[in-house]
């Protein structure tokens, strides 16, 4: 049986205007910004569509990072857009997030009439809004987006890896890891730790940040406020 896969099926319904994927990448993290992508391929022309599109979740390293270069040179347009460890805290993770999504769409060299979100929240961006629970591996144009997003994000997270060093963020990318609770709890929280989240509140008062609800698995359930 063939493997199934996402689709351009969303997109092709919409009519009036260029139709865009929106995903994001580190809601659930411990450490550092949210990031989101926007992606417009062109469903006209199925050969300028990236072969291998999927969940980035489902993927590895090397292949995000190949399939980022050629969303970058085939999609008709792309935006990536962050919001801040400090927009986190001011706006919530889900406003921030939001704030994330609007900036990526903003930063499109083509705006589109409507997006395509992954997710059941309906986010307030510049265009009309779709949302697609499990999107990223129903819409091609989602997972484009997740994949920017994906690699964005990690690579931000392995630069400030070298600004603080110590916590691991290369490797884990400010998510839930042993070696992160570990330097949590010796160094304390440095400025990109998200200061109101469970496992960094527990390290301040000297206790196991990994007794914390597990980040990974609420990063797959719908939006809360962390």
């Amino acid at each position: 049986m063939a493997k199934r896969g996402p689709t351009i099926m969303l997109e092709k319904a919409f009519v009036g205007g260029p139709v865009c994927g929106v995903d994001e990448a580190g809601r659930g993290p411990w450490a550092g910004p949210v990031c989101a992508g926007a992606v417009i391929l062109d469903i006209d022309n199925p050969r300028r569509i990236p072969k291998g599109l999927d969940d980035s979740k489902k993927l590895n390293a090397k292949t995000r990072e190949a399939l980022e270069l050629e969303i970058k040179k085939k999609a008709v347009a792309w935006g990536v857009g962050f919001a801040s460890v400090e927009e986190i805290a001011s706006l919530n993770i889900l406003h921030a997030t939001g704030l994330a999504m609007c900036r990526a769409i903003e930063a499109m060299a083509v705006q589109p009439a409507f997006a395509l979100v992954d997710g059941n929240y309906r986010f307030k961006l510049p265009c009309d809004v779709q949302t697609v629970v499990g999107g990223d591996a129903k819409s091609k144009s989602i997972a484009a987006a997740s994949i920017l997003a994906k690699v964005a994000r990690d690579r931000l997270m392995t630069e400030l890896d070298g600004m603080f060093p110590g916590y691991g963020f290369a490797s884990h990318k400010g998510y839930r890891a042993p070696v992160h609770a570990k330097a949590l709890l010796e160094m304390g929280p440095c400025e990109i730790h998200r200061m109101s989240w469970g496992p960094v509140k527990l390290a301040l008062m000297g206790k196991d940040p990994l007794m914390a609800f597990d980040d990974a698995a609420q990063d797959e359930l719908p939006f809360e406020d962390a």
